[in-house]
């Protein structure tokens, strides 16, 4: 974790892969789309329905059934179910009976087609306070009962091997045949991750490791860079103090300038290494991807960290392209 002193080297620290907030943030596009206010400031209506339904729609979810139920109109984030006097939703990344992206332009068409139809569903979500009924086609694939099922067996450190049903700027939901289990964007690689969709695409087979599980609310995070080496555990293998090596700028800040000397492992330059005419910000001297050679002035492995000097390169050393983890060393100071 990087600090405005230069202290670190690498990006920000994201929350832990249990925290609910991050949970929340991840649904909330699909919850807009599935049940949109009705004007500004409108809070979302509550479903209709008797509680005799709400009871057998507990009872749906409790004991993972599958059930066919009638399609009974579409918006932009997917069908409409008619469940008894309720309505239910299935989000597009759920459906297995049509394949289309979330930016198609012809969405629209392909659900509308489905309108009348019979789907073969699961609960995937049940809240009454709140008039939500979520369904998933892709759930019921699996069968009754898997969902408990894996959420009975599953345990941290297991490795699992899920598919790709949905890509969002927090993270990636896997199918995992049953469940879905979400990779947050932290979890994606060792690098930095501008989108998860520069690392995975949807339908994409995953192996991964299951970092938690939270039966009670029916969640599983998961990692994808932890089946990954790690850079930093044998950093000190390739780089060493007064090593001159290239790199990319990967981020500008006020304090400094990232450099990526392969695939999650970054550098800090500290603004005061960046050159004798720069004293105060590192901004219009650097540009993102920008290829730059450095010079290693401390590499501390344990905190991850990785200081770099351009002002301390000797001249007539100009920028070579050379492969990530090859690094030219230095003799000279």
């Amino acid at each position: 974790m990087s600090n405005e002193n230069g202290s670190g080297s690498g990006p920000a620290a994201l929350p832990p892969p249990m925290e609910e907030s991050w949970w929340a943030a991840v649904m909330k596009d699909e919850e807009r789309l599935a049940y949109p206010a009705r004007g500004r400031g409108s809070e979302r209506p509550q479903m209709n329905g008797s509680a005799e339904d709400w009871c057998w729609a507990r009872e749906l979810y409790e004991t993972d059934a599958t059930i066919e139920l009638p399609v009974a109109g579409f918006n932009r984030g997917g069908l409409l179910l008619e469940a008894r006097s309720l309505r239910g939703f299935i989000p597009i990344s759920h459906l297995v009976s049509v394949v289309v992206g979330p930016e198609s332009p012809d969405r629209a068409a392909v659900l509308a087609t489905l309108v009348g139809r019979r789907l073969c569903v699961k609960v995937i979500e049940f809240d009454p306070e709140r008039g939500r009924l979520v369904f998933s086609e892709r759930a019921a694939v699996a069968g009754p009962g898997r969902r408990t099922e894996l959420l009975t067996s599953l345990q941290p450190g297991d490795h699992v091997h899920g598919l790709v049903t949905n890509i969002t700027r927090f993270g990636v939901f896997l199918d995992l045949g049953g469940i879905e289990g979400l990779i947050h964007v932290s979890e994606l690689s060792w690098g930095r991750v501008r989108h998860p969709a520069d690392v995975v695409q949807c339908g994409q087979a995953l192996d991964v490791e299951v970092l938690s599980v939270d039966r009670d609310n029916g969640r599983v995070a998961l990692s994808l860079k932890e089946l990954l080496p790690d850079p930093w555990v044998t950093v000190g293998e390739r780089y060493h103090v007064g090593q001159v090596v290239d790199g990319t700028v990967t981020n500008v800040v006020r304090f400094g300038a990232f450099i990526g000397l392969e695939e999650g492992l970054e550098g800090l330059i500290h603004v005061s290494e960046l050159g004798e005419c720069v004293t105060t910000s590192a901004r219009g001297e650097l540009q993102e991807g920008e290829r730059v050679r450095v010079r290693i002035l401390h590499v501390v492995p344990g905190e991850r960290r990785l200081g770099l000097s351009l002002r301390q390169v000797p001249e007539g050393t100009g920028a070579e392209e050379r492969p990530a983890g090859e690094p030219e060393a230095l003799t000279s100071a």
